[in-house]
């Protein structure tokens, strides 16, 4: 028996299938193998190009070991989370996304195999992968899909670039700064990802134009020419110290022949993560980790290279924020101190009761890591406003966090989110979940604790980061809470719920049917 269906469902369908056999670290050879077809096959499956039979359907749910692909599961998924229970044991921070989807972006840069370690297997990450697969990048998950192996072509096919992918991510403009090396006429997509309001390209053209890149932003995509050799008569300064403004530059300088200074660059935890990769790659920066970057850029690269980014300071900040809402003893291992120091003072100066451990090294060689024991505290509100930073000040993407912090300390926190229009909005929807949170405007809002929690059904948030608090608050609510449509969660967050359970958090994974 055919299952009949509409073009949409057979592309959801596809797309569903291609995610699982990627969770799982199979090649589409491997999965048409198991399945006893062919690649092409499995291609066209998961293309949404060739209609398929129930059992199909069910054998392929048996080959990945996945329910995702099942019959009735096609739709988005929600969480369903039975709050109101402590968390404990222990747990360890994952890979950084961030720094994960710049080094992919940067692996352009060689024509050698790029081979990374505990890459975070996160929809971000299969994002940048599927566009790279489609203009030629072979791409293999090795060590029981922990590792990633990236093998570029002699020549990229940047016609064929996936244009759906590459609208889903705002990362991809991280290609622009490799491409100019690999092509003198390409174009990308206009970049999403999170709904943060308006966040403007323009330091990033302002910053790869002085390499000889110009950019016509018209027809829904970025349209790139680039003038071989132009020359450096002086330094870069970049307009914004954003971490992918920086990142870019970082990309375009990797490969300028000559000796290229970047001002105002950004020194936070992706940037250095992608500059230690770089220096594997052969290129020499100096003043990693400060805002002045000067980069010696090699021509050519050929070289194989093997390397594992750090560790995550924004979800080892969730996982505090998880142990601090729940009143949890709770111990997080592998944490990059480095970048949650002024987090931490904050916390400590609020009342958090945590143990810390001698640093040790990160498997890049570099990143600073502690492992921290967070036990319940009686916390009151913070005298000053909290704000984000520029590195070593509080992490932009750590500042919602706060918002649940505050609400179960005693006194009024001020939380001022200045660099995004409308993120601080998406923190007033704790209020559903018991909290006491007024919006003051768009940058700004008042947090009154403690806080009661109760139980709730929501929509998730369409950004990444209030999405997780308002899943942390859930944890603290006595009953039943519902999030639903979670995607954007797991855009950024590996397992996060299976985690989260592994300490004693009780979420259900489930689809409409």
């Amino acid at each position: 028996m055919v299952w009949r269906v509409t073009g949409d469902y057979l592309t959801r369908i596809g797309t569903l299938i291609r995610t699982a056999r990627q969770h799982r670290g199979w090649s589409q050879a491997q999965l048409g193998e198991a399945l006893g077809t062919s690649q092409s096959a499995v291609n066209r499956i998961e293309q949404g190009k060739q209609n398929v039979s129930l059992e199909m359907i069910a054998r392929i749910g048996e080959a990945l070991d996945s329910e995702i692909v099942s019959l009735g599961y096609s739709g988005p998924m929600h969480l369903r989370v039975a709050g109101g229970t402590r968390l404990s044991g222990a747990i360890d921070v994952r890979s950084s996304k961030n720094a994960c989807v710049a080094i992919l972006c940067a692996s352009l840069l060689t024509t050698g195999r790029t081979t990374l370690r505990s890459v975070a297997r996160i929809e971000e990450v299969y994002r940048i992968l599927e566009v790279l697969t489609s203009i030629g990048v072979k791409s293999r998950w090795t060590n029981e899909g922990r590792d990633l192996e990236l093998t570029p072509p002699a020549e990229l096919d940047l016609a064929a670039m996936d244009v759906e992918a590459a609208r889903r991510t705002r990362s991809v403009l991280m290609f622009l700064g490799p491409l100019m090396h690999r092509a003198n006429r390409f174009a990308i997509p206009y970049a999403g990802g999170c709904d943060l309001g308006t966040r403007t390209v323009e330091p990033h053209l302002t910053a790869l134009r002085r390499f000889g890149l110009e950019v016509a932003t018209t027809g829904g995509a970025y349209h790139a020419s680039v003038e071989p050799g132009t020359p450096l008569d002086r330094p870069i300064v970049l307009t914004e110290r954003g971490d992918t403004v920086t990142e870019n530059a970082l990309l375009a300088a990797a490969r300028h022949d000559g000796v290229s200074v970047i001002r105002n660059a950004s020194p936070n935890y992706m940037v250095q993560d992608l500059c230690f990769f770089l220096e594997k790659l052969g290129v020499r920066i100096e003043g990693v980790g400060t805002t002045t970057l000067t980069v010696h850029g090699v021509p050519e690269i050929t070289c194989d290279v093997d390397y594992t980014p750090a560790e995550d300071p924004v979800e080892a900040m969730s996982l505090l924020a998880a142990a601090v809402v729940t009143s949890s003893e709770l111990t997080i291992r592998r944490v990059p101190i480095e970048f949650l120091e002024i987090e931490l003072a904050v916390l400590e100066g609020m009342g958090l009761d945590y143990d810390r451990t001698p640093e040790y090294r990160a498997h890049n060689g570099h990143t600073r890591l502690v492992d921290l024991t967070v036990r319940p505290s009686k916390l009151t509100a913070p005298i000053d406003t909290i704000h984000p930073m520029p590195f070593p000040g509080i992490n932009i993407d750590n500042v919602p966090f706060f918002a649940a912090i505050a609400a179960a300390a005693h006194g009024t926190t001020m939380i001022h989110d200045w660099v995004y229009d409308n993120r601080a909005i998406y923190l007033t929807e704790l209020t559903r979940l018991g909290a006491d949170v007024k919006l003051l405007d768009p940058h700004r809002v008042l947090v009154q604790g403690p806080t009661r929690w109760r139980a709730a059904e929501m929509m998730c948030p369409p950004a990444l980061r209030p999405a997780v608090v308002i899943l942390l608050a859930m944890l603290a609510a006595q009953g039943t809470s519902v999030l639903r449509n979670v995607y954007v969660i797991n855009r950024g967050y590996e397992d996060l719920a299976e985690r989260l359970n592994s300490i004693g958090a009780q979420i259900e994974t489930f689809r409409d049917i």
